[in-house]
């Protein structure tokens, strides 16, 4: 299918998938690439767009990554944000240097309204700033078109050679209107007109599955999660009966989570697929005795899963593929090409050097969490399944702080239990994900006049739609006091209830 297409160069940002996300927001078909993609490959490519992530290095650095200044040449309307602004200005004969104040959080930059970039946006908006360096002077014949008290270069652009850069993030909810100005930039700066759309993903994948299967068996990782939901249906459709489908109780699951996915993937559920169920907490928990690194904990999950899905494949035969519910923030917090390790995800870092399959389908990788709902939908899953509560690969493993026992997944699987309880008959809808996690902090507490040295249970709720960037939601006090109250009268072993107010970034959404 022939689309508009805008090219994201990966200088080594952790926003260079949100970047993507933002322009596929736009109904423009977006890809990232490495900063090392050939001058030649991009011209073939065609794109409408290019864009420039940030990156954690002074692009006057030695081993700072750029790019071969033809670029600027092709015609192709560019955007540079962040380093991306600066590898603009610096190859262009700009001056970079460090700022002599850096700029983390919100900012309020002054915008010139009579660039195209800024079309419809205040001319004082709230922008998200990450830079220690900055621009202090922009290239010859480049116009100013944005600046903050201590930036004097936030934004600029040279209109006839389609050239524009933002120090700030437009792309982060943080700023405030990001939106518009990347839509500003797709439309009124690259032409697009707005042809990506999910039905399309949907078809082109499994046309695509069943030209890589062919008549080949195929094993599906389904946790019962939005992710692997979705993935497993839509191996489901294009390849029948060919695809099994285990489902692997590793004991860290939500309360009673386990007979509730059998329910709906199992042999009585309204889909008709080759449904497995291994029951192996124990396992898990042998494995994962005396271990309280996070990384740790995820590999050894992660190989345990791999190890149980190869034991299975032997049992029903020669398995081709292996199929997961990798998605966009998975990669991107594992690390892509130059960016940073945030943490190692179930689904891709936690992966086994050595794995038993002829290769692993990951069909949802380019997606973001509404992305994968819209393709839920667009695939006729019901909502109550679509709109599911996000779940980690490795489950409870990372909402217990510390080493993993089963008397600990008690504690958190409860307190978990009542605070989805409260929040229901509440009636309180909308939060992005909301869950209880168990923190290492024992303290003391006195109950029935006997004093007590128990755990404390903390509660967690954000609003978010790309699970990239996260803001605390405003539970009323009056809930919160009551799943409290509950907590610590049913749930043995704990003594005190926090809420977690930290946004992402600078936390993640998980604990650990």
């Amino acid at each position: 299918m022939e689309k508009e297409l805008v090219i994201v160069l990966d200088f080594g940002g952790q926003y260079n998938q949100l970047i993507a996300r933002r322009v596929r927001e736009c109904s423009v078909y977006c890809e990232v690439h490495p900063f090392t993609l050939k001058l030649e490959k991009i011209k073939a490519m065609n794109p409408k767009g290019i864009i420039f992530t940030g990156g954690p290095n002074s692009v006057y650095g030695e081993d700072a990554p750029r790019y071969e200044k033809e670029i600027f040449d092709l015609g192709i309307p560019i955007l540079g944000i962040c380093y991306g602004s600066q590898l603009m200005a610096y190859t262009l004969g700009g001056t970079v240097e460090t700022a002599p104040v850096s700029e983390y959080g919100k900012a309020e930059v002054t915008a010139d309204k009579s660039s195209p970039l800024f079309h419809d946006v205040s001319e004082k908006t709230i922008c998200w700033m990450s830079h220690t360096d900055y621009i202090s002077q922009a290239p010859a014949g480049f116009h100013v078109c944005a600046t903050t008290p201590v930036c004097p270069v936030a934004a600029m652009e040279l209109p006839e050679k389609n050239l524009y850069a933002t120090q700030f993030h437009p792309e982060v909810l943080h700023t405030q209107e990001g939106m518009k100005i990347l839509s500003n930039f797709v439309y009124r700066v690259c032409g697009c007109s707005g042809d990506w759309k999910m039905s399309s993903f949907v078809e082109d994948t499994i046309r695509s599955i069943r030209q890589k299967v062919g008549d080949g068996k195929v094993l599906c990782a389904l946790s019962g999660g939005v992710d692997s939901s979705v993935a497993a249906v839509l191996l489901s459709k294009a390849i029948g009966r060919q695809l099994t489908c285990v489902f692997v109780d590793h004991g860290l699951l939500r309360k009673n989570e386990g007979d509730e996915v059998e329910a709906v993937f199992g042999p009585d559920g309204p889909y008709d697929l080759n449904f497995i169920r291994v029951n192996c907490q124990q396992r898990f928990y042998d494995k994962l005795a005396g271990v309280t690194e996070p990384e740790q904990k995820r590999k050894i999950i992660g190989e345990e899963f791999i190890r149980v899905f190869e034991e299975e494949a032997k049992k029903i035969g020669a398995v081709d593929f292996l199929v997961q519910g990798t998605i966009y923030p998975d990669v991107i917090e594992s690390g892509l090409g130059k960016s940073a390790v945030i943490k190692s995800h179930h689904n891709v870092g936690g992966l086994p050097d050595c794995v038993d399959f002829k290769e692993i389908i990951e069909p949802l990788r380019l997606l973001f969490k509404d992305e994968v709902r819209k393709a839920g939908r667009e695939l006729g899953i019901p909502e109550y399944l679509v709109d599911r509560q996000p779940f980690p690969g490795p489950g409870l493993g990372i909402r217990i702080v510390g080493e993993v026992t089963a008397d600990k997944v008690r504690i958190v699987q409860d307190a978990d239990a009542i605070y989805r309880e409260e929040i229901a008959s509440a009636g309180i809808t909308g939060l992005g994900q909301y869950f209880a996690a168990l923190t290492n902090m024992r303290s003391v507490g006195v109950m029935g006049d006997e004093r007590t040295y128990d755990y404390a249970v903390a509660l967690r709720a954000v609003n978010t739609t790309d699970f990239m960037t996260a803001e605390c939601s405003e539970i009323p006090f009056e809930v919160l006091q009551r799943v409290m109250n509950r907590v610590i009268n049913e749930v043995k072993g704990v003594n005190r209830v926090m809420y977690d107010l930290t946004s992402k970034p600078p936390g993640t959404i998980e604990f650990e």
